[in-house]
């Protein structure tokens, strides 16, 4: 049912959809069409914007500068988490639509308009993750999503769309992949990958070289650590941009952050997806190894064994539900004493711990060690720990 609309806000990203969207939409519902675009660090993919939208047919602009944002309040939480979609996938794009989609539903009241509209398919999980944004915040927000009501039956027929409405695209029939980058990935799908048996093209990463391309010798930075963030390489502060930003550098020069992963979409089909998160790939090894000598062994259990919830609803899109509220609050309550430094050693693809060090360290030497206790642990006493919490076993065989 065509929806009545007079002014609607589109995530506009200025690619092959996006770009085709504004014009459908405009012809589709004859309404205001005003575009946003997110910065979320996908860097010279801005340049130009303004000009393409309004000659396509856009009444305006936005351009919102994001990073921060998205870097210390989304990026950094996933870090303090250890958040991982399916032991693989670090979550770089799940992570930036809740940013994006807030500021959207911003914009929209802002400008009194009743309406958004989004680029995602109706076969992915973008459309959840905006659209659940969207109805957390704002209930009665009417949404457009192209992908799922247009008679185009795939992005060959966008381009030839677009060229007969002249409507410059990058996009080709030839090399039709989607690709979403931002300050902490770039992702990769569709096209050329969907035969999951055919390696991806090295010509199409951006963020990292080889590993064999990689240097011989081994780069050594020190992490430092305050509540669970970075915040210095080092011993050179950083914000969280350029924090995010120099590790993505050091990483992708030493060929670390590739993954080649098949994963469930919401949606309940398998993907294949190619991704590169290369800062945050050297964090999660870093922030593990501080976390092993400051957390207390059950509380680290305790947020580990809600890992797997927190990975999901990041995925999922769940980042503004009543119970994600309470996983972020006690994901930051674990992360209060993990404060301290990480020695590492990037090389040809790895993340190699070779050292840490924290003023809340629960680590023990002369508790542990295998020299003169000094007194400090009786190891008799593991005569009757041993036995009771073997009586259990015995009783299944005692006569």
């Amino acid at each position: 049912m065509k929806k009545d609309i007079k002014k609607l806000v589109l995530a506009y990203s200025g690619g092959l959809d996006t770009s085709a969207m504004l014009l459908w939409i405009k012809e589709t519902y004859g309404c205001e069409v005003i575009c946003y675009t997110a910065d979320v660090g996908q860097g010279d993919e801005l340049d130009g914007l303004e000009e393409k939208a309004l000659a396509t047919g856009a009444s305006k602009l936005y351009v919102e500068d994001l990073r921060e944002e998205f870097v210390k309040d989304f990026v950094w939480t996933a870090v303090k988490a250890n958040a991982l979609y399916e032991g693989t996938y670090l979550l770089g794009t799940s992570l930036a639509r809740p940013v994006i989609a807030k500021r959207q539903i911003e914009i929209a009241q802002m400008e009194g308009a009743d309406a958004v509209a989004h680029g995602a398919t109706g076969k992915g999980n973008d459309q959840v993750r905006f659209e659940l944004t969207y109805y957390a915040l704002k209930p009665d927000i009417k949404v457009v999503a192209p992908w799922r009501h247009w008679d185009f039956k795939g992005r060959a027929d966008l381009i030839a769309y677009c060229e007969k409405h002249g409507i410059p695209v990058t996009a080709t029939t030839q090399k039709p992949y989607s690709m979403d980058r931002n300050l902490m990935h770039v992702s990769y799908e569709g096209g050329i990958l969907e035969d999951p048996w055919a390696a991806p093209p090295e010509d199409i990463f951006l963020m990292t070289r080889s590993p064999k391309d990689a240097p011989d010798s081994p780069t050594e930075i020190t992490l430092t650590f305050e509540k669970g963030e970075p915040v210095a390489i080092d011993g050179d502060r950083y914000g969280a941009v350029d924090m995010l930003s120099k590790l993505n550098h050091l990483a992708g020069e030493n060929g670390i952050g590739r993954i080649d992963i098949v994963e469930n979409r919401f949606v309940g089909m398998k993907s294949r997806g190619v991704y590169e998160t290369p800062g945050v790939t050297i964090l999660q090894t870093a922030h593990r190894a501080l976390e092993s000598i400051t957390m207390d062994r059950e509380v680290m259990r305790l947020r580990d064994s809600l890992g797997t919830k927190f990975a999901e609803s990041v995925y999922y899109g769940f980042w503004f539900a009543p119970e994600f509220t309470i996983l972020r609050k006690m994901i930051d309550e674990t992360q209060e004493i993990v404060n301290g430094e990480v020695r590492l050693k990037l090389y040809k693809g790895n993340v190699i711990v070779e050292g840490r060090r924290s003023p809340n360290s629960l680590y023990r030497e002369r508790v542990v060690t295998f020299e003169d206790d000094a007194g400090a642990y009786d190891q008799q006493d593991a005569e009757g720990f041993i036995k009771l919490q073997a009586l259990r076993l015995r009783l299944r065989n005692m006569e």
